[in-house]
């Protein structure tokens, strides 16, 4: 299993000790919500806490900062969704499209009927 993951530009981490790492390493540990850096004093994370959250049975662990843990101390938008939509009868996720299909899909006005 690898220790470090990152969706998208955010650090997510597999151990405790892989994300301990990061704050000794050259590269910088950084705020899952606002992506400011994290220093460390002491073996203490100064400006914000190692976090860990349950994702299927398994834990993972990020930073976050004093700030951002203040304001919101779960953890949001962790995976990209997969998004579904109707193609020829059924559904499937616009991923799995061809790409005239999901140019398609990228020109589809949406209108909103109101309950009047």
């Amino acid at each position: 299993m690898t220790e470090k993951v990152y969706e998208g530009k955010k650090q997510v981490f597999k151990t405790e000790k892989a994300a301990m790492d990061t704050l000794n390493s050259d590269e910088k540990a950084r705020c899952f919500d606002c992506d400011c850096e994290l220093s460390l004093e002491n073996e203490e994370i100064e400006n914000g806490s190692l976090l860990a959250y349950d994702e299927n049975e398994e834990e993972i662990f990020v930073f976050k900062c004093i700030d951002c843990f203040s304001k919101n101390k779960g953890l949001e938008n962790y995976k990209e969704c997969e998004v579904y939509s109707r193609i020829v009868g059924y559904l499937r996720p616009v991923s799995q499209w061809n790409d005239g299909k999901k140019r398609e899909y990228e020109e589809r006005k949406e209108y909103k009927i109101s309950e009047e």
